[in-house]
């Protein structure tokens, strides 16, 4: 067996995959394949929620009704007869018995691992000396799952092994259902009608595939159609069924629907044996014969399919690839990200009337992935646009499609998002052409161009305004479940009207840019909505959610729930409404009551109860959803407006939570997508905070890729130019990024150093004034080096009580001439006095300390000192804080065994730290496992060694 750390999961950049090792530490984790015609999403013990195009969305493998209601649910609950494919393998000469992946019979392996791959899924398992490696793959064009089964008797000995995939079918339609196997096609299939209740539905579903079938290549030695019969008295974990001989060859008569096969197999030893399975939707057998012959017949074409499926996910290749030494960061900027943007705007979520701000951001994601894909859309969507510039709130994308369930809800902030994307689209692609593209509306086939239908759409947003200048919500805005402040029609939104004048203000630079004649009401209109915001909506801190129809403001000091969103604070920055000394005040706010080590909160404190002048929001469990989760739609708006404002560390700490390979184990997830949430209400349910939603589908992913390569690689398109603004964490020394861009390719170097005081750029060995690289040719590679400042350095001397933190602090700032600061200095004496009796801080009992640290770090900063700090460093937030200091921030960890701590502090005289408190150190202690600024040292040897390792790190990290 192969596992090649002793991680939990392992990060594969070789190979672009990420694997994980074990089946109950992590049970929700897993991937999702998808083509244009379905979508399939696989945990790791091989439960499965798949959906196929017909050409609304539909199922082929069911669930109870309450699922039937819905495609995926947050935090999805799976359960014994839950949709899943599985294997059982039974030892035939002992009766033993195991599942694969892991789930139903759940029983203990021997080795386990899930691996998700670009374009395939994969489970390796070990058991009762038996091999199983299971791969599931897609068609590139058909709604089919790919299935291949390798079965190894690993011992030295012959033996008799029966395998049977079960593939469950689930409870198909209370009108109609059934299921058999077919020997002339060699598959089991389940047939029935899709309810329905109207006369004119009949002929709308007359062409519906409503078969599921499971089609094998080896003819199986037995099997059953009928799920009641393969479980019988027992349940799904150990089916009677299995326990007989061969399986009863029974089918389904209006009873559950089950697809199992059994395989008795003779092994000799050493030997493995494959099967392949197809497992999919039909409206006929005869498209299921002809699926046969395609795919195991006479074409045989389930290798080409395979190599076109992974030819097609090779399509989501993005403009950049960075090399920062973050491998987890960088295998999902550079593989996972572009995938998951490209799935959003390739099939449109799979979804046929999309809703209008998803639609158009998805494509501010496909500007950089497939511009001619993005071009279409934002054609397609200006095309529904009603002549007085309204926005629908969905776009429909296919010609039987119809605006449904929450498209049939008013909502006010669609035409925000058009001059926002379609900036992004012309940084990009310099393709100015498409503001002179004809366009007809929805209610009337005369035509204008796009430049006229951005305008009417931004008139619109100014005419849709109060008396004060606030923008109406109706029953939402981009929070759409924010749908009871303005239902009567007097509600405003503080966030849309500042997103309003980010809009405009958006416009009227895309027209100095390309210098396109522009009236200039539209620098009022922004100017006017900015002053609105700050007349009606300022609370002295931060910016209030919006004014309720009953003229009652929410998201205030005095609200008890809701007090706080983020964002209106981050559209405050990026529409220019806020003023420096407010902008302080607010940042201030939101780390104090929105900030959490898994993120930045979408509201606090959550809402436990109705609110009935906020909406159906307030109903939405504490934490989860847009009721005060780790929303990541919402934070990478705010990491973008941090960008803006050149708060390079603070952006980069919110994107970077975004990934969660922090705590795999509270988290849930693979850093193979981001979740549209983390769970929130950090400080009212800290057990669950941090828990992934597992849903895939969301608007964060076109910002990040935004936030990447216009705020961190900081390669931005403009006029067809490359203007070069790179905003690296501290944490990064160096960030090596190649970008595609206007047809040529660039190999950027950027890095930090003191031998510079400014930003400089040399283009092919040669000195560029400007940050600017144009004339650019096609096809013509660009060499680039960009040398940044090295802000000052802070060497932060981390370990419990006892490790030497103080003597090697002092050591270092004698040799390497950096100014050294003590953390004991800085406790409070109450602080100090708990400690001397014994007792133990607090996390909140440390927080006035940290915040002493950092005032004091701060001015020392601004004076550019180098500087080393002797500190506990105990808690991951608290590190988190120091690395935002705006220093060339590192950690060194000296770790050393707790008693050799104990004998250090019975001979260190007279300190108030008693050695009875080492234990709570060590339970409070996060480790700095994962961690890439911190230099773990083995301080269990001489202080000299120890010393002169550290040395040579802050020596070596100078550039």
């Amino acid at each position: 067996m192969y596992k090649p750390t002793n991680k939990l999961v392992f990060v594969d950049d070789t190979r672009q995959r990420i694997e994980l090792y074990s089946p109950t530490k992590m049970p929700e984790a897993g991937s999702f394949l998808w083509n244009k015609q379905m979508m399939v999403q696989f945990n790791c013990r091989g439960y499965a929620v798949g959906q196929f195009m017909q050409p609304e969305p539909s199922k082929y493998a069911y669930a109870p009704n309450l699922e039937a209601k819905t495609f995926m649910q947050p935090e999805h609950a799976y359960y014994a007869n839950h949709p899943g494919r599985f294997f059982y393998i039974k030892d035939e000469d002992t009766g033993e018995v195991f599942s694969a992946p892991f789930a139903p019979a759940k029983m203990s392996l021997d080795y386990f691992c899930f691996s998700a791959g670009q374009h395939d899924i994969s489970w390796h398992i070990e058991a009762l000396n038996i091999s199983v490696k299971i791969t599931v793959s897609l068609s590139e064009s058909d709604a089919i799952e790919m299935w291949e089964l390798t079965v190894s008797n690993l011992d030295s000995k012959a033996r008799n092994v029966s395998i049977y995939p079960y593939f469950t079918v689930g409870y198909m339609s209370w009108m109609n259902q059934s299921a058999d196997f077919l020997p002339e096609l060699n598959a089991i299939v389940a047939t029935c009608i899709s309810p329905y209740q109207k006369v004119e539905e009949y002929f709308e579903r007359t062409n519906l595939k409503d078969k599921t079938y499971l089609i094998a290549d080896t003819k199986p030695t037995s099997w059953c159609c009928n799920q009641k019969v393969f479980e019988g008295n027992s349940d799904v974990s150990f089916p009677e069924g299995i326990k007989a001989e061969t399986l009863e060859q029974i089918n389904s008569l209006y009873e559950v629907p089950a697809a199992v096969m059994q395989y008795q197999e003779s092994f000799k030893a050493k030997q493995s044996k494959s099967y392949r399975f197809l497992f999919g939707p039909a409206e006929h057998n005869q498209q299921i014969a002809d699926i046969r012959d395609k795919y195991f017949g006479t074409s045989n074409l389930f290798e080409q399919e395979k190599h076109n499926y992974e030819q097609y996910i090779k399509q989501s290749s993005g403009p950049i690839n960075i090399e920062s030494g973050d491998t987890v960061f960088d295998q999902f900027v550079n593989y996972w990200l572009p995938r998951q943007v490209f799935y959003h705007g390739d099939v449109n979520r799979l979804t046929t009337d999309p809703q209008t701000r998803n639609y158009l951001q998805d494509n501010l994601g496909m500007s950089y992935i497939s511009p001619q894909t993005a071009r279409q859309a934002f054609i397609t969507a200006l095309s529904q646009q009603n002549q007085t510039g309204e926005m629908p709130d969905g776009i429909l994308i296919h010609p039987d499609a119809s605006l449904k369930y929450i498209n049939q809800v008013p909502h006010t902030d669609h035409c925000v998002w058009l001059p926002i994307c379609i900036q992004a689209y012309l940084n990009e692609t310099n393709d100015i052409s498409l503001l002179d593209e004809l366009v007809p509306f929805a209610d009337n086939k005369s035509t204008q161009t796009i430049k006229q239908h951005i305008e009417l759409a931004l008139d619109w947003l100014v005419a849709s305004c109060d008396e004060r200048g606030l923008s109406y919500i109706a029953q939402g805005d981009w929070c759409d479940p924010m749908n009871m402040v303005g239902y009567k029609g007097k509600g405003v939104s503080t966030w849309l009207t500042l997103a309003s004048a980010y809009a405009i203000n958006t416009w009227v630079d895309v027209c100095a840019d390309y210098q396109i004649d522009i009236n200039l009401k539209y620098s009022f209109f922004a100017g006017f909505l900015n002053q609105a915001v700050n007349k009606h909506c300022w609370e002295g801190q931060w910016y209030s959610r919006g004014i309720s129809d009953d003229n009652i403001s929410f998201g205030v000091g005095d609200d008890t729930e809701g007090r706080i969103y983020l964002n209106p604070q981050s559209w405050a920055i990026l529409s220019g409404a806020v003023s420096t000394e407010n902008k302080a005040k607010l940042l201030a706010q939101i780390e104090l009551q929105l900030n959490t080590p898994f993120g930045t909160m979408m509201l606090a404190p959550s809402y436990t109860k109705m609110r009935e002048n906020v909406g159906r929001l307030t109903q939405k469990f504490p934490g989860t959803a847009e009721n005060g989760s780790i929303y990541n739609h919402a934070a990478i708006f705010y990491a973008y407006s941090l960008f803006k404002i050149g708060e390079a560390e603070k952006a980069f700490s919110v994107m970077r939570k975004m990934l969660p390979d922090d705590n795999f184990i509270q988290r849930g997830q693979l850093p193979n997508f981001i979740p549209n949430y983390y769970r929130g209400a950090f400080y009212q349910h800290p057990r669950t905070a941090g828990r992934s939603s597992q849903l895939f589908n969301t608007g964060t992913v076109s910002w990040f890729y935004r936030c990447v390569i216009e705020g961190i690689a900081g390669l931005v398109g403009n006029k067809g130019d490359l203007l070069i603004k790179p905003q690296l964490p501290n944490q990064w020394s160096k960030l090596n990024v190649i970008r595609a861009f206007n047809g040529a390719t660039f190999n950027v170097e950027i890095l930090k150093t003191k031998k510079v005081s400014q930003q400089t750029v040399h283009i092919n060995g040669n000195y560029e004034a400007s940050n600017r690289i144009a004339n650019i040719t096609a096809g013509k590679t660009y060499q680039v080096q960009v040398l940044l400042p090295l802000p000052p350095e802070l060497i932060i001397i981390m370990g419990v009580s006892g490790c030497g933190k103080s003597t090697i602090g002092r050591q270092i700032s004698k040799q390497c001439s950096y100014k050294y600061f003590e953390a004991d200095d800085f406790h409070s004496e109450e602080a100090i006095e708990l400690m001397a009796q014994g007792i133990p801080l607090t996390d909140k009992q440390r927080e006035p300390w940290i915040d002493e640290m950092c005032t004091c770090l701060e001015t020392e900063f601004i004076k550019k000192n180098d500087c080393v700090l002797a500190y506990s460093g105990l808690r991951a937030e608290h590190r988190e804080k120091f690395r935002q200091l705006g220093f060339n921030t590192r950690f060194v960890f000296l770790d050393v065994d707790e008693q050799q701590l104990q004998v250090r502090l019975k001979n260190r005289p007279s300190h108030f730290f008693k050695e009875e408190l080492l234990a709570s150190q060590f339970s409070a202690l996060q480790r700095p496992n994962d961690e890439s600024d911190v230099f773990v040292v083995d301080a269990n040897h001489s202080q000299a060694s120890v010393l002169g390792q550290i040395v040579s790190y802050i020596k070596n990290g100078e550039a």
